[in-house]
């Protein structure tokens, strides 16, 4: 089934997809602005200096170069499940103030992975996670308070024109480029089925407000994609 790939197997995926994501991404028009435009909604001040920020689920980085853009005077740490996703993450040229840890999102604690933390940003994360709920109370708790959290991600259930629009590009490029890359489509059917079941927009605010959240709001991007990719917003209550 298009579907089989459960979410405990989704970190291996991504280590089979690691050698080729980047290509992948890069392919997709506004990928890295639409992470950079989420990184820049959480305000943080300044240029960052003295803060510390999680990226949670950063994968190759791409994310943690969003964040590092918004902030680049911040102390950075990255986090992501898959260790050869890291390994290309690491491969690359980072300041000092960027470190990169393995570990799942439910178990930052025996990472070493300890708040409090002035901002999160967590990009494709929750709707992989086994406990979306668990892991957004985990994520308000290392949070300091008032801190935000920006959880990048799709969602279409709410739009049938960005449910169609998903379908779409998925089955006619998503997928078949994923293949192409890795010779793997697994991780891509995953994708684009994890989506069509994900929360829809209002259903994922409600989700953040359950687990602690205030000032929770959601804004879209631009183009083709809007509708389809969200930033989540909201902080930790004072």
């Amino acid at each position: 089934m298009v579907h089989s790939l459960r979410k405990a197997a989704v970190p291996g995926a991504f280590d089979t997809a690691a050698p080729g994501y980047d290509r992948l991404v890069d392919a997709n028009p506004g990928y890295h602005e639409h992470l950079r435009l989420s990184a820049s909604r959480l305000e943080v001040p300044g240029n960052g200096a003295g803060l510390r920020l999680l990226d949670l689920g950063c994968g190759t980085g791409a994310s943690t170069a969003a964040l590092l853009d918004a902030a680049p005077g911040a102390e950075i740490v990255g986090v992501d499940a898959s260790a050869e996703m890291l390994a290309q993450a690491r491969a690359k040229e980072w300041p000092d103030t960027v470190r990169f840890v393995h570990a799942r999102a439910e178990e930052l604690a025996d990472a070493d992975v300890t708040g409090p933390f002035d901002a999160v940003l967590a990009a494709y994360l929750v709707r992989n996670l086994p406990d979306p709920d668990g892991g957004l109370a985990a994520i308000r708790d290392l949070l300091r308070p008032g801190a935000p959290l920006a959880v990048h991600e799709y969602s279409v259930a709410d739009s049938p024109r960005a449910r169609a629009t998903w379908t779409a590009v998925c089955w006619t490029i998503i997928i078949p480029s994923g293949w192409l890359r890795t010779g793997s489509a697994a991780l891509y059917r995953y994708l684009w089925c994890s989506v069509q079941r994900f929360d829809g927009a209002v259903a994922l605010q409600d989700r953040m407000r359950r687990a602690g959240f205030e000032e929770v709001r959601a804004e879209t991007v631009a183009g083709w994609q809007a509708d389809i990719v969200h930033t989540f917003l909201g902080r930790r209550p004072v």
